[in-house]
């Protein structure tokens, strides 16, 4: 019995899959605070010019530069595995495969665009990098990818899973980067928001705003931000998952996917499975693919579809996405890289065009979604990915009742052997569930009324 679907070093994809290229419906663009569209030199102080020119591009393939690929060579091409046994636990006639991106050093998929950023920027001369992370895995991936460059780290870390998750902070350390919990003292940011709510769990949103601050008050004009989900360039890192799985695919002998599922914060590691699918169902592929959150935090199956800051202090262009609104600080679930008010423009504009079936589930059907996996494939799941691996089950339990021989393929997109403390939550019965009140829903939404809506056009085509 096969269960894991190798690839060589020669074939890992040498190019990355830009959706921007093949949208229907274009994606619409960044606006400033005036309104007009953001141009790429006002991004400049932010992130290098080589990645600017990345997030605007509207080639459909951009390739992969030799010296990244030397650095991914460390553990991609990835695994492919079939589920085996989970799918007999489940008796289900669908056939389940899962991309394994645990299996990069930092124990994620976060590393394909951490390495990815850090190479362009010491390309153009940055010497430090600043960013902000929620469970830790984005915080980790860049501090490994900037220990390899020989960049300088500095990582605003979600309080609440800076409390939860001090393995990760470790982790950080080890590889060279400073971590501090956000909110601090150290910015005009975290000052004024530890004013006003001194005991606040923090959010991605505040974070994001720390970690610009600091990159752009550089007097020495050396230090610039990175991003680990939301922005195309980010996305287009990471469809070398999704490209690898068709390799991997073809090579097991399927010709066709029916459903193709991954956990969503921002949208990049969904993006990265899913996207090259999206190709295939722009162009009349018959696909399901599903973007899956956590009920605390809805915003792809709740939330309008309109401009938006990414960040809580207002720092960043208004991107066209589908938002809870930039002051929305979630429950702490522990599901920390879920817990962000916006979602990734392409990710969202698909959403409009009814390209993807986004799916809220709550916690604890998660959390006992992971403990059967664990208990079949073996391995522990982060807390994001359960959300997958929940919609996974649902999707096999009604491949059994129609009695179809479904394929359904999901990114297993990180370990969670330094989230043990929620499953010990789980096991103690002291999680609940969080689903989010419509009227903290319609309050924190107060925030967006004003500011410009993005048009809702599509095809109407799916």
């Amino acid at each position: 019995m096969t269960v894991k679907i190798l690839l060589e070093e020669k074939d890992i994809p040498r190019q990355w899959y830009n959706l921007g290229a093949d949208l229907p419906t274009p994606l619409q663009p960044p606006l400033g605070p005036d309104g007009n569209p953001v141009s790429p030199e006002m991004l400049a102080p932010v992130f290098p010019m080589n990645l600017i020119e990345q997030e605007v591009s509207a080639e459909r393939w951009i390739d992969i530069p030799e010296g990244i690929l030397d650095i991914l060579y460390r553990w991609r091409p990835s695994p492919l595995y079939r589920a085996k046994y989970f799918e007999e636990a489940l008796d289900t006639p669908a056939r389940i495969y899962y991309k394994n991106e645990g299996v990069s050093p930092a124990g994620s998929h976060k590393p394909n665009t951490a390495v990815s950023q850090a190479w362009y920027n010491k390309e153009f001369g940055i010497k430090r990098l600043c960013t902000e992370t929620g469970a830790g895995q984005w915080g980790s991936a860049l501090a490994f990818a900037c220990s390899l460059l020989g960049l300088e780290c500095k990582v605003f870390m979600v309080r609440i899973s800076f409390d939860q998750k001090p393995f990760r902070r470790l982790m950080m350390e080890t590889w060279g980067a400073n971590c501090v919990a956000s909110p601090s003292p150290e910015t005009k940011a975290g000052q004024k928001i530890l004013a006003e709510k001194p005991d606040t769990p923090g959010s991605l949103g505040i974070a994001i705003s720390e970690a610009i601050e600091a990159a752009v008050t550089d007097p020495g004009g050396k230090t610039r931000y990175s991003l680990g989900s939301v922005l195309n360039h980010v996305l287009l890192h990471q469809t070398i998952i999704g490209l690898e799985a068709k390799k991997q695919l073809e090579k097991a002998g399927e010709k066709q996917v029916d459903v193709v599922i991954g956990c969503a914060g921002g949208g990049s590691n969904f993006a990265g499975i899913a996207f090259p699918f999206v190709a295939d169902k722009i162009n009349g592929a018959d696909i399901s693919i599903i973007p899956t959150e956590p009920t605390t935090c809805p915003t792809m199956t709740r939330a309008p579809f309109s401009y938006d800051h990414g960040d809580t202090a207002r720092m960043t262009p208004l991107l066209p996405m589908h938002s809870l609104g930039h002051g929305f600080v979630p429950p702490p679930i522990h599901a920390g890289g879920l817990r962000y008010h916006g979602m990734a423009p392409l990710v969202s504009q698909a959403i409009v065009e009814g390209l993807l079936e986004p799916m809220a589930l709550h916690q604890l059907e998660c959390y006992e979604a992971a403990s059967l996996w664990a208990r079949t494939e073996g391995f522990i799941s982060a807390p994001e990915t359960s959300h997958a691996i929940a919609a996974v089950i649902r999707q096999a339990k009604q491949a059994k009742e129609e009695g179809k021989e479904k394929v359904i393929l999901f990114n297993w997109s990180g370990h969670g052997l330094m989230d043990l403390t929620g499953y010990q939550a789980y096991q103690e019965g002291k999680l609940i569930d969080y689903p989010l009140p419509e009227e903290e829903l319609q309050n924190s939404l107060k925030v967006i009324e004003n500011l410009p809506k993005p048009s809702t056009a599509k095809t109407g085509k799916w």
